[in-house]
Order: C-alpha cells, then structure tokens, then sequence
C-alpha cells in the first residue's frame, strides 16, 4: 500500500514536470517557426491600360467653313419694248438653249414699219440703178450719184431700226440654264412693259459654294487650288477654288472665296447650306482617337503615354485638324505609345501594365 502511493505521486509528479517544460523551457518547431516569421509583402498589382503606337506624319491641313451654294449666273428676263403679250412659251423648271424664244409681244405697228422701210429700201435702190445709167453716160451731174447713195443707205439704216424694233417683241434666252419662275401672264399688257420681269433664268452648271473667310487664313488659299463640298443634304461634290475676294467685307471684315464644281443634271440647287473644307499647308501632326484626349491638372489639353519603363508621362499636344472620330494634333513624338482606354484613371509617374488596343490608331485616312 505504501509503495503504490510512493509511485501516484511520482507519476503526478513526472507529469507536473513534463507540463511546465512547456512554458519554462523554448521549443521551437517548423509550425511555430512559420506562425512567428512575418508575412513577406505581396506584390503590387498593376493598373492595366490600352495603348497604342502613333506615327508622327506629314498631314495636310484643312479648312472647314460654313457657307452656300449659288449658282454661276443669275438673271431677270426683262422686255425691252411695249405691246401685248401674247404667247409665253416656257413654265417653272423649263431648260432653254442660247436663243430659245421665252416670250412674244404682239404690236402690228411695228410689222408696219418694217414693211414701210423694205419698200422705201426698194425704190432708193431702183432710183440709184436707174440714174446711175444716166450719169455714166453724162445726162446727169455726177454729184448726184453721191446724193442717190445717202439715200439709200438711209432707207437700208431705217430699215434695220424697223426690224430691231420688231425683234424686240421676242424675247430670247440668252444662254443656257433653268426657267426659275415667271412673273406674266398671257394677255397681259402695258405700254409701259419695257423693263418688266417675264422670266428668271439660272445656270446651274457650273455651280458655285460660296464661303467667307477670315483674314488671317486668306493667305493659304490660292485661286485653282482643289476643295471638296459637303452639302446638308449627305451629297458630296469636288470641285477648285474660282474666286478669292480682294476687299473684306465691311460688316465681317470676311473675304467672300468661290469654289467652282460641276453640276451637270442640276442635282444640286441654289442657295443651300454647304461645309466646304479647304487644303491649307502640310505639317507632321499624328492621328488619335478622339477619346484618347484628357485634360491635365493645370488644364492643358493632352495625352498621357506609356514610356520604355512602363510610366505614365502627360504630352500636352495642339489639335491641328477636327475629324468626326479622329483628331489630328501636334506634339507628340513618332512611335509614342498612347493610352486610348483608361488613361482617365492613371497619373503622371504611376507604373502601369499596358495593352495593346483592339483598336487602330492608323496615319492613313
């Protein structure tokens, strides 16, 4: 009995000893080592953006202005004498050729003098014949032949009045081009119809946009120079610069600039709202999407690009021409790469992890 309690308390004894080796004296294992050790820092994940490569190209600048067409000729028909009108012989729309008879007056006086005149032509002439006989064989002064011929060509002189006069009565086109309206009707008559309007003839061929400029970009238009034309209808027409105004006007100090296109079937009408762009001097510019565009801090307008070592840089650039997607601007060098996506969410300096763009930053237009 004693001996079995001697060895419980030995063993309760071990075990108590056993226990406080783990607080007084260090154990270390691979576990406990990896608890303490701290945790090494994970790496920095990257900002992702798309970018692009640009080339840097000779580009030829242009000039948009807003203007009209006009058509090359413009005139009112106007009768040049009095009398009733009596045939009309063209409507609204009607094309004519260079003498094409557009309108007619009725005056039977002046068919009267005309036939009064040829008959006075006819006996001038049979008197000259007659007495001419007579003076060659001296029966008569030779004086008198220079008088029988002044009256002659005085008859000949009233005669070509007469029938001017008569031809008056017809009123012709006097070129090509379209009725635009008509301001009389049949019957209608005055005596004082000299200077009225009968008719409005246009040509349209060729036809005129017409454009005003200002003074600082006179210079870079020269007369023969191609433009092309874009009307606000979607059509579209090539055509070369005519005319460039020597005065400014005086209310918009704007030089007036006329671009000459063909116009065959008369398709395109007077006086319609045109965009006429204009080649100007050529200059290296690259070609970016227009989203690729942003604004700095100090508020230039700019690109951000990815340099060699994967920073962001800001290029602050010069827009040199406007396009519907696209700008083309200055100041950025040849084969940057620009960020078109996501260059809103980066800053100057901060390393990113570029992509190339589905898109295509392409030189050609």
């Amino acid at each position: 009995m004693k001996t079995s309690r001697i060895t419980a308390v030995g063993l309760v004894a071990a075990a108590g000893l056993w226990i406080a080796s783990g607080y007084f004296i260090p154990h270390e294992s691979a576990e406990s080592k990896a608890a303490v050790r701290p945790q090494a820092a994970a790496p920095e994940k990257l900002f992702r953006v798309a970018v692009e490569r640009t080339s840097l190209v000779p580009h030829a600048q242009k000039l948009l202005v807003s203007g009209r067409t006009e058509a090359d000729r413009k005139v009112s028909i106007a009768a040049r004498t009095s009398g009733v009108l009596t045939e009309l012989r063209v409507h609204r729309g009607d094309r004519v050729k260079t003498g094409d008879v557009i309108a007619v007056l009725a005056d039977e006086g002046r068919e009267e003098q005309v036939a009064q005149a040829r008959a006075l032509v006819a006996q001038r002439k049979t008197e000259l014949e007659a007495r001419s006989k007579l003076i060659e064989k001296g029966m008569m002064p030779k004086l008198e032949l220079v008088n029988l011929e002044s009256q002659l060509k005085t008859a000949q002189a009233s005669l070509a009045n007469a029938e001017a006069e008569l031809e008056r009565g017809v009123v012709r086109a006097p070129w090509p081009g379209i009725i635009n309206n008509t301001s009389v009707e049949v019957g209608q008559s005055s005596f004082s119809f000299m200077g009225t309007e009968i008719a409005q003839l246009v040509s349209l061929d060729p036809l005129l946009a017409v454009v005003e400029v200002a003074e600082r970009k006179l210079g870079d238009i020269k007369v023969g120079e191609p433009a092309e034309v874009r009307l606000v209808t979607g059509q579209t027409a090539k055509g070369k610069i005519r005319f460039v105004s020597k005065t400014a006007s005086d209310k918009t100090r704007t030089y007036r600039v006329e671009v000459e296109m063909a116009n065959p079937d008369s398709a395109i009408p007077d006086g319609i709202t045109a965009e006429v762009a204009i080649p100007m001097k050529t200059m290296p510019a690259t070609r970016v999407p227009r989203s690729a565009l942003t604004f700095a801090s100090s508020g230039d307008l700019g690109v951000r690009t990815v340099g060699d070592d994967n920073k962001v840089k800001f290029l602050k650039v010069s827009v040199v021409e406007d396009e519907q997607e696209f700008m083309w601007v200055s100041g950025i060098p040849d084969g940057a790469r620009v960020i078109v996506q996501g260059q809103d969410f980066v800053g100057e300096g901060q390393h990113v992890e570029p992509m190339t763009s589905p898109q295509t930053v392409s030189s050609a237009k």
